[in-house]
């Protein structure tokens, strides 16, 4: 149900109420969810007592565990996931294809590779780690801009050319572990799995300040994409500088991508199930964007909450848990799209 709200100002808006509640109800999700993951571990903390420590209220022992210990990774949870979800939803919008997500594409393949390439040829540190992948993602979504351009960015062009680059990021990545030592290769195995154990407050901030300036540039052309989605000639006609704004929303999207895999690894298919299951919440077309940023939250979150608890003494990297599930989602995709004759 849509409203229209006039502020005192004069300014009009329309409001989407059932948009409106999924967002509330996703953000009320992934703040459950992260409180109960601070809670979670072999010092078990209730709830209260989190909530307590979070408000500056706890003890020691508490403010130690909460706040240093175990905060900065589900914030890097929550930031990755919000990363993840609003970069699909801008790539899947952009390119007018469910399968335009960051996955698919090749851009943490890319990413990847830019690690890997750190590990294994340089031996370097956490954080030039987090550099290669950065720069190996802002890389490949440049190739893949630039091998897709004719005459403009279109769809179906910018999908194939993703699948290209991605099986050959993923043959460069395969090559790179073939001449890595074994701790080396160990290393990287583990990064590529995706994984927020380890995570503090280094990889918060960096993450945090990235989405601070992306979100309201992408939200501020959020109108202009919404007028891509109906095509090139439609958004000329109503004013909208197509390619200034593919072109925006698209480096917002690879560096969301590119950050999101740098802090927490390549974790699959945030990007393309968030955007998908936001729009069915929503019912609503157009690129959903606040509602996939909240659900690419919620559901990175759920899932790593899922990797510590749901298999007993066993802990997965959170990769593990998303893969499987996104795995299964996008084998269902695959078949519902057969099926309406879209593939």
């Amino acid at each position: 149900m849509t409203r229209a709200v006039r502020t005192p100002g004069g300014l009009s808006l329309r409001l989407d109420l059932r948009v409106l509640l999924v967002v509330v109800l996703l953000s009320a999700a992934a703040g459950a969810a992260g409180v109960a993951l601070i809670g979670t571990g072999d010092a078990k903390i209730p709830a209260a007592d989190v909530l307590r420590t979070l408000a500056g209220n706890g003890n020691a022992y508490q403010d130690f565990i909460v706040n240093e210990l175990r905060l900065p990774r589900v914030l890097v949870g929550l930031l990755v996931g919000a990363s993840l979800g609003l970069g699909g939803a801008l790539f899947q919008s952009v390119s007018r294809n469910p399968l335009g997500s960051p996955d698919v594409l090749g851009l943490s393949q890319g990413s990847t590779a830019g690690a890997l390439v750190v590990i294994v040829l340089l031996s370097g540190s956490t954080t030039q780690v987090t550099a290669g992948a950065l720069s190996g993602g802002l890389v490949t979504g440049l190739a893949i801009y630039l091998l897709a351009w004719k005459q403009g960015v279109h769809g179906y062009r910018l999908v194939l050319v993703g699948i290209g680059v991605s099986a050959i990021a993923t043959a460069v990545n395969g090559y790179l572990l073939t001449k890595a030592d074994l701790v080396d290769a160990a290393r990287a195995v583990v990064w590529m799995t995706g994984s927020l154990n380890g995570r503090d407050w280094g990889q918060v901030w960096p993450l945090l300040a990235l989405c601070a300036v992306l979100v309201p540039l992408v939200l501020a052309n959020a109108r202009g994409l919404r007028m891509l989605e109906m095509g090139d000639d439609v958004a000329n006609a109503l004013g909208v500088r197509v390619q200034r704004v593919r072109l925006v929303l698209m480096v917002s999207a690879v560096l969301l991508t590119a950050a999101a895999t740098a802090a927490a690894g390549p974790v699959s298919f945030v990007a393309l199930t968030a955007p998908q299951l936001a729009r069915r919440l929503t019912r609503s077309p157009g690129p959903n964007l606040v509602p996939s940023l909240c659900m690419g939250a919620a559901l990175l979150v759920a899932a790593d909450w899922a990797s510590q608890r749901a298999f007993g003494a066993d802990q997965l990297p959170v990769g593990v848990v998303t893969g499987v599930l996104g795995g299964a989602y996008l084998l269902w995709l695959l078949v519902t799209e057969r099926r309406a004759g879209r593939i």
